[in-house]
C-alpha cells in the first residue's frame, strides 16, 4: 500500500494511492512542490504526468485525489465545485480517482489560491 502526504500550510494529511495505473503513474513522479489553485471546494495543479483518463467518473467524494487529464493535474476534493449541482462535488471532466485522504478533507478549506502544495512519499516501517 503507497501512501503520500500532501502538505499546504498548517495542513498536512497522508493519502492512501489505489492500483490504478494512474497511480503509479503519479508515484513515480513524485515529488511536488508547487503553487496550487483553488476551484470552489477543490485544488489543484499541473504535474509532470501525461496520460489518458483511466475509468473516469463524472463525481467523485470528498477526500478523493483525481487527474484531470485536460490539465495534466493533481486535483484534491473536499465539496462541491462550480460545476457541481446540490451536494455532489463534480470535477469540471471526467477524472481517474487514483487515491483517497486517510484524514478530514474539511482541513483543506484553508486553502487560498497561489499557495504552495508539497506531495511526498511516505516512506514505510
Amino acid at each position: 500500500m503507497r501512501k503520500i502526504r500532501i502538505t499546504s500550510g498548517a495542513v498536512s494529511q497522508t493519502a492512501t494511492l489505489n492500483e490504478t495505473r494512474t497511480a503509479q503513474l503519479v508515484w513515480d513522479a513524485l515529488p511536488f512542490d508547487v503553487s496550487g489553485n483553488r476551484w470552489g471546494d477543490e485544488i489543484y495543479f499541473s504535474i509532470p504526468v501525461q496520460t489518458g483518463t483511466e475509468k473516469g467518473q463524472a463525481t467523485v467524494a470528498a477526500g478523493d485525489l483525481a487527474y484531470w487529464e485536460p490539465g495534466n493535474a493533481f486535483c484534491l476534493f473536499w465539496g462541491p465545485t462550480p460545476m457541481s449541482r446540490g451536494d455532489e462535488i463534480r470535477p469540471a471532466n471526467p477524472v481517474t480517482v487514483y487515491g483517497t485522504l486517510d484524514g478530514d478533507p474539511k482541513e483543506f478549506d484553508v486553502f487560498r489560491s497561489g499557495t504552495r502544495v508539497k506531495v511526498e512519499r511516505v516512506e514505510e516501517g
